[in-house]
């Protein structure tokens, strides 16, 4: 069984924290150390300083000191490596994610947010959600939560009988290629709702490109479409107000061009005004 760094570092921790304690109470029973003298002789024996100012003179005391190094010093060095591993970990995988997000600014520029309008657009409750996605400057992480809770309970009832089928198929298969390539970047891994999203957009391209003809067809099937478009819409959504929000906070530049391109809202230009 592989244990987690974090999971590591506190189980060493909580065995330092209990060595350092039980310690302490064992020196000033068994020497007579005030405890003050006991925690400062636990802490510089663990930390294998040992100055030797201070000593065991009992038996009793020997045999405790010998537990606390043969235990303390391996918890001690347990933390520290385990802490340095973490950050090291941690910095890499902060790289990762700038990189996933480059990729997902990419989907959008190339696929997200044209899809965003072609689908947005048939949306029967469009209104209410270009009221709480109109994304501005001033926005701050009380109205990205306040726009994510909208989008959560939001109830998509596109209907497929409404939307150009055709032109969606083309679009989706056009792009297809450019999909594939970002499903194959090893970078998503870090990323727990960009592949669902990725894999639900494939889907729907399959299921427009699997049939010779989108039009006439069957009330049911349509509606098996609808769903599958509106498991898209949603996805999709959800994640362009997460990256909208990413934007914000690191990079202004950025969001400026992505508020401006704003799919909800009707009134979006990229001309600077």
């Amino acid at each position: 069984m592989v244990f987690s760094l974090t999971y590591r570092i506190r189980v060493y921790l909580t065995l330092l924290i209990c060595v350092i304690v039980g310690g302490i109470f064992g020196l000033v029973l068994v020497e007579h150390l005030s405890f003050l003298d006991a925690f400062y002789f636990i802490i510089v024996t663990i930390s294998t300083v040992g100055y030797g100012d201070i000593h065991p003179v009992t038996v009793a005391g020997k045999i405790l000191v010998i537990i606390i190094i043969l235990t303390g010093v391996g918890c001690f060095v347990g933390v520290v490596a385990n802490t340095v591993e973490y950050m090291i970990d941690e910095k890499e995988r902060l790289l990762r994610l700038e990189k996933l997000n480059m990729i997902i600014g990419l989907f959008f520029s190339e696929v997200g947010t044209p899809l965003l309008k072609k689908t947005s657009a048939h949306d029967p409750a469009l209104g209410e959600l270009q009221t709480a996605l109109i994304v501005t400057n001033n926005w701050s992480d009380p109205e990205f939560s306040h726009a994510e809770e909208i989008l959560k309970n939001h109830v998509c009832t596109i209907d497929s009988r409404n939307i150009p089928l055709v032109e969606l198929k083309d679009f989706l298969r056009d792009h297809k290629g450019f999909l594939l390539s970002l499903l194959e970047n090893p970078q998503l891994i870090e990323h727990d709702s960009f592949t669902p999203l990725l894999q639900a957009l494939f889907h729907v391209t399959e299921e427009l490109m699997a049939r010779e003809k989108l039009t006439g067809l069957p009330p049911a099937d349509y509606a098996h479409v609808s769903g599958d478009i509106n498991r898209v819409y949603k996805l999709l959504m959800i994640e362009w107000l997460t990256y909208m929000k990413y934007l914000k906070q690191n990079y202004p530049y950025l969001f400026s061009l992505a508020m401006r391109q704003n799919p909800f809202d009707a009134n979006a230009s990229v001309i600077v005004s």
